[in-house]
């Protein structure tokens, strides 16, 4: 089993915490979290790109000019696509571009990524973590005793208003819960921050 130290929120060691293997031990399988990691950017796009067909463009009611005897070409519209202002054909159309792995693709590519933590020892467990009110300032001295410099991802076990809101104002720093932890965010941090009590969650819904 990975054992990793336990750290109190003034950045003092107060013991270790052994880590369950199947979840921050397993050999991290990259396709899967590359493909977990489309999955979800792909479902982040809006998807409110929309062109005019030529059933949308205003005008082009009446017939251009006559079908036989002028020597042009024969012409319906002045909206058709060839013209200059005409409709657009086969452009792109407001969709949605979300789509699901199976659960158990899914459940492995958050397991890879927790393991990749791990192994990059880039993972940070504490005894708790709590700020007594709202305050950036209280957040960003319990960020600096546990030596975190760049962007880091603090995972709780339940939502704390206080924490959220401390957090919430720098840069690179993210608060999610133990049932909203996701691939994306775990990559996409250089640093991960659980609490005991989160690990704990965490464990007890993959293992």
């Amino acid at each position: 089993m990975p054992k990793v130290a336990l750290f109190n929120q003034n950045g003092s060691q107060v013991g270790d915490i052994e880590l369950n293997e199947a979840v921050f031990g397993i050999e991290p399988n990259q396709h899967v979290l590359f493909e977990a990691i489309v999955m979800q950017r792909a479902s982040l796009r809006q998807g409110t790109h929309k062109v005019k067909n030529r059933s949308e463009v205003a005008g082009g009611g009446r017939k251009p000019w006559r079908q036989k005897g002028t020597g042009r070409a024969r012409q319906g519209s002045i909206r058709s696509p060839q013209w200059r202002g005409g409709g657009t054909v086969f452009g792109p159309q407001p969709r949605s571009y979300s789509y699901k792995l199976p659960k158990k693709v899914r459940r492995l590519a958050i397991k890879s990524a927790l393991s990749s933590k791990v192994l990059d020892e880039n993972i940070l467990v504490l005894e708790g973590l709590s700020v007594e009110a709202p305050k950036t300032k209280d957040f960003k001295a319990v960020l600096n005793n546990l030596s975190v410099e760049k962007k880091a991802l603090i995972v709780t076990a339940d939502l704390d208003e206080n924490v959220a809101l401390s957090a919430r104002n720098i840069p690179g720093i993210t608060v999610v819960t133990a049932d909203g932890i996701n691939v994306l965010d775990v990559v996409n941090h250089d640093k991960l921050i659980m609490t005991k009590a989160a690990v704990e969650k965490v464990e007890e819904v993959l293992v």
